[in-house]
């Protein structure tokens, strides 16, 4: 079966969201332009990887143009999203891989979010981010987003906030409360 690639060069939205409550939630990446919506499912940790790594390569792209490049070095306000993800919410495909790339001559942001594999379900595959930013006719679904430096800093500050959001940590041994109760290693299983 061919490949399907869903591509947005400079689409009019492109967010992390989330469906469900604190500690049971669905991490969503969903691009939309002039009605079309694709949304692909992730991981958490996905999510705060390529925030994480996408403000990492836009302070190095900023750095080598010598300040010359149209990225700004903090998320612009009047950009900043904060609705929820679009409806109905279909799910493209769950995310494995993920490649970013600066694209210094267009002066953007490129995302790859490659569909997981059978194969990388059940191993770990160091060829993969470099078969990513090949277009071959055959091979796992891909969604390619192009973003300015503006919209990629938006998208970047709404991931890394929602992360933030989830549930409060314990004080104690840093892991997540749950509304139920925490089973605290720290406090020899005793319930706090």
């Amino acid at each position: 079966m061919p490949r399907q690639v869903y591509f947005y060069d400079q689409p009019e939205r492109f967010v992390a969201g989330t469906v469900g409550q604190p500690g049971q939630r669905a991490f969503y990446l969903q691009a939309s332009t002039r009605g079309r919506v694709t949304s692909v499912l992730l991981e958490k940790a996905q999510v705060m990887a390529l925030a994480e790594r996408v403000e990492q390569v836009l302070d190095e792209a900023l750095r080598r143009s010598g300040g010359s490049a149209s990225i700004p070095a903090v998320a612009p306000v009047e950009l900043i999203d904060t609705a929820p993800l679009d409806l109905p919410l279909e799910q493209e495909f769950r995310v494995g891989t993920m490649a970013l790339a600066w694209d210094s001559a267009e002066e953007c942001l490129v995302v790859e979010a490659q569909a997981l594999t059978e194969e990388e379900a059940e191993s770990e595959d160091d060829e993969a981010d470099e078969r990513l930013f090949e277009d071959e006719e055959h091979g796992p679904d891909m969604l390619r987003v192009r973003l300015s430096g503006a919209m990629a800093r938006v998208f970047a500050k709404r991931a890394l906030d929602l992360v933030a959001a989830g549930r409060r940590p314990c004080p104690f041994c840093n892991l997540p409360l749950d509304p139920e109760g925490h089973l605290c290693p720290r406090a020899n299983g005793y319930r706090r």
